[in-house]
């Protein structure tokens, strides 16, 4: 009768610690759910976010070519693109005509970080700038030197892209490569 007793308090405790993670869980994925829906485009194989709020979009630091500090604050008051990319990415490769293509054409209206997954291991600040220079590509780079923005937005696999209106709240990403008309509606969402 006591083995039955022990039993039925030992299943009680461990239903009452996964209801409670279960109940945790909820609550802080309910606040950390950032963006809304970006319809994909066509056959661009992306994964995208699919909730129906914005979120203030967390500030980060990242640093340009020569070492000096760029915070995502930095642009207040102007809708951003943040992509996270390595030049050992091939499909971050894909998609990069396509960034470039909407830099040249919206630069002035809506800021464009490319920032790359700098390791200093498989990816280094040169090996992504030399990319950057042989391939021509004029957006802006900057370099997450210690992993820091794509923890803080929770990037485990690039590209990711988020897209951030003039108020700074997150509204939209896309995981994996996007196409044009993917980046469009993206930007389109926030400038809208």
């Amino acid at each position: 009768m006591k083995n039955k007793i022990k039993i039925l308090i030992t299943m009680l405790v461990a239903m009452a610690v996964v209801l409670g993670a279960f109940a945790l869980f909820s609550v802080l994925s309910d606040d950390n759910e950032p963006v809304s829906d970006i319809p994909s485009g066509q056959g661009s194989g992306s994964n995208h976010s699919s909730q129906g709020a914005t979120s203030a979009a967390p500030d980060f630091v990242v640093y340009d070519a020569d070492g000096n500090q760029v915070r995502l604050s930095d642009f207040a008051g102007k809708p951003v693109v943040v992509n996270f990319w390595a030049s050992w990415c091939p499909p971050c490769k894909s998609e990069m005509p396509e960034f470039e293509a909407k830099y040249l054409e919206l630069g002035d209206e809506v800021a464009f970080l490319m920032v790359n997954m700098t390791d200093n291991s498989r990816e280094t600040v040169q090996t992504a700038s030399d990319y950057i220079a042989a391939q021509g590509y004029t957006f802006p780079v900057y370099y997450d030197t210690a992993g820091s923005a794509a923890t803080l937005y929770s990037v485990y696999s690039i590209p990711a892209t988020y897209f951030i209106d003039a108020q700074g709240n997150l509204v939209a990403n896309a995981s994996g490569a996007i196409d044009s008309d993917t980046l469009q509606k993206g930007i389109d969402m926030i400038t809208g």
